[in-house]
């Protein structure tokens, strides 16, 4: 065996165990002077069937891949590249698509002569591609996963911040806000007041009428308070039960119980409905406010306290009444309304 014959040989032994498919094109005559062999046969085809002419190969590539196939070809044969690089499709002939690359270059080319060959070889990436596939397709669905993981965080935190029946913050989310506000206050001297707004007599209405009928109720009060509601300054949240909190940052005393004793009104001339478009119900509220005082209030809590307080003396003086706990002046309306009937401050 001569030279040449056993460096052949070893050229197809490294090309075998490399994956590599070796070939060869004359750009002089169009013609391809060493086929693909074993790359066709991957793909399933015989030799007969094996094309012969470098157009006639672009018949199996990929629709998608051809225009880059021919443009990776070109831009080498310009000298615009040093080697032609390109992955691509190509089609079985069970009409499958398999992925495979090519890396090639001119050969025979002196500095002023052009040259005649473009020798290459051919590999297949299938299982790369497919593997890069997977990788983005999980890459995907894990940003979908996250996105709903986020809305479903951001669902979890809005259900454990508000109130499930009216949507007004809970008790949790009052307390740490209003601390939050009572340190702000305390900061810069502000006032600050606070009111404690109770359905009256809601027992009886959840014993003639039924708990949705007293969640109806519970809503429309609800509403109430949140239609007074300064965006982005004031607070409103229900505190359990029937009864809820508003609290008023940059608001004194005297401003407070206007705000309260409207509220009162309000909800006095309301009509709830609470089956179906035929029954109405119409209910009160009594209100106890209270005003930030240094001394009084060690925290928020405290003027809370001092508000709940104004609450039950409001209870005491007869319901559907307004009830301020500090001494209010004497330029400034009293907001108690006759007394009803009935004994008692429960409720």
């Amino acid at each position: 065996m001569g030279e040449a014959d056993l460096n052949k040989e070893r050229l197809e032994l490294a090309l075998e165990a490399a994956g590599l498919d070796l070939w060869e094109n004359d750009l002089a005559t169009g013609n391809v002077t060493r086929k693909a062999t074993k790359t066709f046969l991957e793909l399933g085809f015989t030799e007969e069937e094996i094309v012969s002419g470098v157009q006639d190969i672009y018949g199996l590539f990929h629709p998608d891949d051809v225009d880059m196939v021919r443009k990776a070809v070109a831009d080498h044969l310009s000298g615009a590249t040093p080697q032609y690089r390109c992955e691509f499709r190509l089609r079985a002939k069970t009409g499958e698509w398999v992925w495979y690359a090519n890396y090639g270059r001119i050969m025979d080319g002196r500095s002023d002569t052009p040259g005649k060959r473009l020798i290459g070889v051919t590999f297949n990436i299938d299982d790369r591609k497919r593997r890069e596939d997977e990788i983005a397709q999980i890459n995907r669905q894990l940003v979908e996963q996250n996105r709903l993981l986020q809305q479903f965080n951001a669902t979890l935190e809005l259900l454990a911040a508000n109130d499930s029946l009216t949507g007004l913050a809970n008790r949790r989310t009052l307390m740490a806000m209003g601390a939050n506000e009572y340190k702000r206050t305390q900061r810069f001297g502000h006032p600050l007041s606070v009111l404690v707004v109770d359905i009256d007599r809601f027992k009886d209405v959840n014993d003639v009428w039924g708990h949705l009928a007293g969640d109806r109720v519970i809503c429309a009060v609800a509403q109430a308070c949140a239609a007074r509601k300064r965006s982005g300054v004031d607070i409103v949240a229900r505190f359990g039960g029937e009864e809820f909190v508003l609290v008023l940052p940059e608001t004194d005393s005297p401003s407070a119980l206007h705000m309260a004793d409207s509220l009162r009104r309000e909800v006095q001339s309301m009509q709830v409905v609470i089956d179906g478009d035929s029954t109405f119900l119409s209910v009160t509220v009594s209100v106890g406010a209270a005003t930030l005082q240094q001394g009084l209030d060690p925290d928020f809590e405290a003027l809370v306290n001092r508000a709940d307080k104004a609450l039950y003396r409001a209870k005491g003086a007869g319901r559907n009444v307004v009830c301020c706990a500090e001494a209010v002046p004497a330029s400034a309306p009293m907001y108690v309304l006759p007394a009803p009937e009935e004994d008692g401050a429960g409720g």
